[in-house]
């Protein structure tokens, strides 16, 4: 081998030294920077675990609540029509009264709603023709008032209607029971659903 072969060698090994030198430092910087990325893809992905989980269970949490207002407005709604069903049987009760107890109250009520004894009763056509005289004698029996019975009917369930010139006093059980609805609704719902 002659002096320039053996430069040529000794220039290719050191080339080839210092190719291998920038490689291996090259495949450990890629090692390096690979692993770093990994490292920060897997903690992203962690995060974007704990947030689709956070957000699964408040989507969970939503879904739940909503369901149970649900349950609790169809709960509500029931109760209501079963606290409206006890009112209407309530005035079912009060107009099937027997004719004594029914004049009875009647009579009582027409004392009550009467201002100064010189009303005129109106009731409605049955009550007028079965019970209303026998209701307005027995209140004037009472109370030494002047009550009378009108000509007049209302197309009312029971009760009647005391006028006096421009001013009507409404006592149909309609409107008394729909008064105590006001007043009694409360302790009704307590009653039921104690």
């Amino acid at each position: 081998m002659n002096g320039i072969e053996k430069i040529t060698q000794r220039i290719e090994s050191d080339a080839q030294a210092e190719i291998d030198r920038i490689l291996g430092e090259a495949r450990d910087e890629a090692a390096r920077i690979t692993a770093s990325y990994r490292a920060q893809a897997d903690a992203e992905a962690r995060d974007l675990e704990a947030k689709n989980e956070r957000a699964a269970a408040e989507q969970e949490e939503r879904l739940v609540s909503a369901a149970q207002m649900k349950a609790r407005k169809v709960q509500l709604a029931a109760k209501q029509e079963m606290v409206e069903k006890a009112y209407i049987q309530a005035l079912d009760k009060l107009c099937a009264m027997p004719q004594e107890q029914y004049v009875a109250v009647l009579a009582n009520l027409l004392v009550e709603a009467s201002s100064n004894g010189r009303e005129e009763a109106v009731f409605s056509k049955e009550d007028r023709e079965q019970v209303g005289k026998a209701a307005v004698e027995k209140a004037n029996q009472i109370s030494g008032k002047q009550l009378r019975l009108s000509e007049e009917t209302q197309p009312i369930s029971g009760g009647f209607i005391l006028k006096d010139k421009n001013v009507e006093v409404n006592c149909t059980f309609e409107t008394l029971v729909r008064l105590q609805k006001a007043e009694t609704a409360g302790a009704v719902v307590k009653t039921l659903f104690a």
